[in-house]
């Protein structure tokens, strides 16, 4: 997502834009989609979500972000052709954890008022039907189905104040923009948007902030299977600048990564049987046709009505794969999105697909991308 003051402008020139066909990879290291399906042992996972960069910008030669584009993707697998799911950034977090495609107030970030999603039925692939902010408790999410589980999931929010912090029903969120005493949006903390986590004791429990992570991560009985880490808009790559006029976009996520990253990969929870994940919700709004276009059999979601902003599509981004069972310096060039990545987590755990995961057509995760299966790949991403 732009910065909040020039959204609307935005929204303007990305629905007037037709629907573009899917980029096609440079890559001549690709992988075939059909392979088996049998799942590695990963117990695991933590995803790192930054901000609405494009493909060429965050992966190229000349990229700021040196120790992502370069450190770290010698050391995993490389989906070049990950694409992400919607514009702006709420509903890709949203789809990324739940399924659910984009409504015209996820479209918005849901910055005006946080306002209660009005269900007016269910559609084809368990999607809710209506439109608003906060979904009722019977929209599940993966949260939920980990907890049905026994298993466990986290929230890591850099600099959210307090444990589940969202806004009032009805109101505006007071979490948009960076400030001097902290940078935490809101509409980067999907678990606040279903009212089956934030009704729970859970929310409180599981979704807090970063600081907790390094503690958490000292044993693996302490660590979360899934873990969602999500930087502040100044370290995400989202602001230019950051309070402090310090230096943001990639190269404010470049030097966070090189703090988080290895806090990450040393670990004993990752070292056993991790999966890290590391891609962007969105690619940058009104960019080329890479920045607009959709993957992976991506429909048109039944609650909003035009292509390009309001409809499938959030553009090439790229994802970055380290893991035991991943092989170093690896690339895939199998289509995959949010969606996907999803239903590959929900494989990996036995659980069930929600809403869009489940679609017709969609490859999820298999031995094309867990290329090692005995895993033994030592991941070294000590900053350099």
């Amino acid at each position: 997502m732009r910065k909040f003051v020039g959204i609307v402008a935005v929204l303007a020139a990305v629905v007037a834009m037709a629907a573009p066909a899917v980029a096609k990879s440079s890559s001549t290291s690709t992988t075939s989609a059909k392979s088996s399906s049998k799942q590695p042992p990963v117990k695991h996972v933590f995803v790192i979500n930054l901000e609405n960069k494009s493909f060429d910008e965050t992966w190229g030669a000349s990229s700021p972000a040196p120790y992502l584009s370069q450190t770290l993707k010698a050391q995993g697998l490389f989906l070049d052709q990950y694409f992400a799911t919607a514009h702006v950034s709420l509903p890709n977090y949203v789809g990324e954890i739940s399924g659910q495609g984009p409504s015209k107030a996820t479209q918005a970030d849901c910055i005006a008022s946080y306002s209660e999603f009005v269900s007016t039925g269910t559609g084809t692939d368990g999607q809710a039907l209506g439109d608003g902010c906060v979904y009722p408790a019977s929209v599940k999410t993966l949260a939920d189905q980990l907890t049905a589980k026994k298993l466990a999931w986290k929230g890591y929010m850099e600099d959210m104040p307090a444990p589940c912090t969202h806004p009032t029903t009805g109101s505006p969120d007071d979490h948009v923009v960076a400030k001097a005493d902290g940078a935490y949006a809101t509409r980067h903390n999907p678990f606040v948007y279903f009212h089956s986590i934030v009704d729970s004791p859970d929310c409180a429990k599981n979704d807090v902030p970063l600081t907790q992570l390094e503690t958490d991560l000292a044993s693996i009985k302490t660590t979360a299977n899934y873990n969602m880490v999500t930087p502040n808009v100044c370290n995400d790559g989202h602001d230019a600048k950051c309070p402090d006029g310090s230096t943001g976009g990639l190269t404010a996520a470049n030097t966070w990564l090189q703090t988080w990253v290895p806090k990450i990969t040393s670990s004993p929870a990752f070292k056993k049987d991790g999966l890290l994940v590391i891609t962007f919700d969105e690619a940058e709004v009104g960019g080329d046709a890479a920045d607009s276009a959709s993957c992976c059999n991506e429909t048109q979601a039944p609650n909003v009505e035009q292509a390009g902003l309001t409809g499938p599509g959030g553009g090439r981004v790229g994802a970055l794969l380290l893991s035991p069972y991943i092989k170093a310096a690896s690339t895939s060039s199998t289509p995959y999105n949010h969606y996907a990545l999803l239903c590959s987590i929900e494989n990996l755990f036995g659980l069930q697909k929600l809403g869009y995961a489940g679609m017709s057509g969609l490859q999820c995760f298999d031995s094309t991308v867990y290329n090692n299966p005995k895993g033994t790949t030592k991941v070294n991403a000590a900053a350099s």
